[in-house]
């Protein structure tokens, strides 16, 4: 390796390094209140935060934790959607009880249990498709917990690799998603910077050790 091409290398891997310190600073910071302004918008932070950590993991070999962090950018993503559609979904709930149930409970902490009921009511407001990844992160979910299982039983995945194509995929429909929202949310720089970040990590391709 000439001391050209060593230069350019180790620039490359602290940049990375820069990029990946302003995102953990990003998810580490306290939510706003589910009822103020700016809480839509701290969700998809936190949401492309989570996901560029979880290509880190990628990029490290590191496919559980890179599950876990994308599971964790899927959920931002609908704590998000659930706030943005608040008023359209409490127009669809049958009871007063579940309208207060959305607002109380859902939006802020998104269950995990009800995460698919709840992509199902975000598709009758118009986010078609959000079911079939929502299913596909839960799969995930079980991934992080039990790794892969050729048996099927504990875990969908039976190898490393069908893992990390699903999550590179969830990834990269939570980047389309959060960038289709741009007209419809207050929109700051630091989002599209954290977005352009999270669309550069993926086009650059992700080389996962040991996978």
């Amino acid at each position: 390796m000439t001391s050209d091409t060593a230069a350019t290398s180790v620039l490359k891997f602290l940049k990375r390094d820069v990029a990946v310190f302003m995102v953990v600073e990003l998810v580490e910071r306290p939510l706003p209140k589910p009822s103020s302004e700016g809480y839509i918008e701290a969700r998809l932070l936190e949401a492309l935060g989570e996901t560029r950590l979880a290509l880190e993991y990628l990029e490290r070999g590191l496919t559980r934790n890179a599950a876990g962090k994308a599971f964790q950018a899927w959920k931002a993503l609908l704590a998000a959607l659930l706030r943005l559609e608040l008023e359209k979904l409490k127009a669809l709930a049958k009871t007063e009880e579940e309208r207060g149930w959305l607002e109380s409970k859902a939006v802020p902490r998104v269950p995990t249990a009800k995460m698919k009921s709840l992509s199902r009511l975000l598709e009758e407001v118009g986010h078609g498709g959000i079911s079939l990844w929502t299913d596909r992160i839960l799969n995930l979910h079980d991934y992080q917990y039990h790794g892969p299982d050729p048996s099927g039983e504990l875990s969908k995945y039976a190898t490393r690799e069908d893992a990390v194509a699903d999550i590179k995929s969830v990834l990269q429909e939570l980047a389309r998603r959060v960038e289709a929202l741009k007209s419809r949310v207050r929109w700051g720089d630091e989002l599209e910077r954290v977005l352009e970040e999270v669309k550069r990590a993926l086009e650059g391709g992700v080389a996962c050790v040991n996978c």
